[in-house]
């Protein structure tokens, strides 16, 4: 069987264990039944930008053309650093996208993955967040107006309590064993933080932990790192697939990065 189309980021759905599809244009490939067989991608040459689809000779911020990277509002660096936000200085790139994506609800999060980090995220985008950085646990803490009030709380939290993520480890399924429990942290983070959360109007959750299971069958011990720019065939055994990383026994690659190259997907 085989599919082509440009990549897009997979689409996953939190089940017992996380269920991906892999867009390729207009095309979908269930991910999670091809764990334990052969699969080859093949990149032709062609990168088109995701916002245009123009064709263009290398994509920048996972997929976009240099133009859209320098005037789409979701490629200006308040997405990176929220904290910087400039819509109420009149400046935001699009501000109808940014009261429809900024302006909205979010989540202040802790997630487990190579360790315990604070994070943000849209309330529309709970739990989706949380699986592509390949998170195992989270635990939403705080719910608040806008970006821009989400990225004030983490900067401040971030000086505690980590804001990364190191994608290795994650993949590798290493996690410091000092790490505490989401629980006793968020609690932590109420009583240090209590000040600031009402300063910023912030509303306390009383939330469960999420747990989250990626289907894997075997965990890379060593990492390698695939790319289409420097090899315009992969393939291998699909091992297991986790954040938007798929897992061959030949090495792993990231498939959002390559988003808007396109590929003949094939397996076996």
């Amino acid at each position: 069987m085989s599919v082509s189309g440009n990549i897009l980021k997979m689409k996953s759905k939190l089940a017992d264990v996380v269920e991906y599809n892999l867009p390729l244009s207009d095309e979908f490939v269930a991910m999670n039944p091809l764990l334990g067989k052969k699969i080859r991608m093949e990149f032709d040459g062609v990168i088109n930008c995701i916002a245009t689809g123009e064709k263009i000779k290398k994509s920048y911020n996972q997929g976009y053309s240099y133009k859209a990277f320098i005037t789409l509002p979701e490629c200006d660096m308040c997405i990176v650093k929220p904290e910087l936000c400039h819509y109420a200085k009149g400046t935001c790139r699009d501000p109808k996208w940014g009261e429809e994506n900024c302006l909205q609800p979010h989540i202040v999060y802790l997630a487990l993955s190579s360790n315990v980090k604070i994070g943000i995220t849209r309330k529309r985008q709970v739990p989706t967040r949380w699986i592509d950085q390949g998170a195992t646990q989270a635990l939403p803490i705080l719910e608040v107006k806008d970006r821009l009030t989400a990225g004030l709380i983490e900067v401040e939290i971030a000086k505690n309590y980590s804001d990364r993520t190191d994608w290795r480890k994650m993949l590798k399924g290493e996690v410091d064993p000092l790490e505490g429990d989401l629980i006793s942290m968020r609690d932590d983070i109420y009583e240090g933080f209590g000040h600031l959360i009402d300063e910023m109007h912030a509303h306390d959750l009383d939330e469960s932990i999420v747990n989250i299971s990626y289907p894997i069958l075997e965990l890379p011990k060593k990492v390698t790192s695939l790319s289409f720019d420097k090899k315009a065939k992969i393939e291998g055994t699909l091992l297991g697939i986790k954040g938007q990383y798929l897992i061959l026994d030949t090495g792993v690659i990231n498939m959002r990065k390559h988003q808007g190259y396109k590929i003949d997907f094939s397996w076996s």
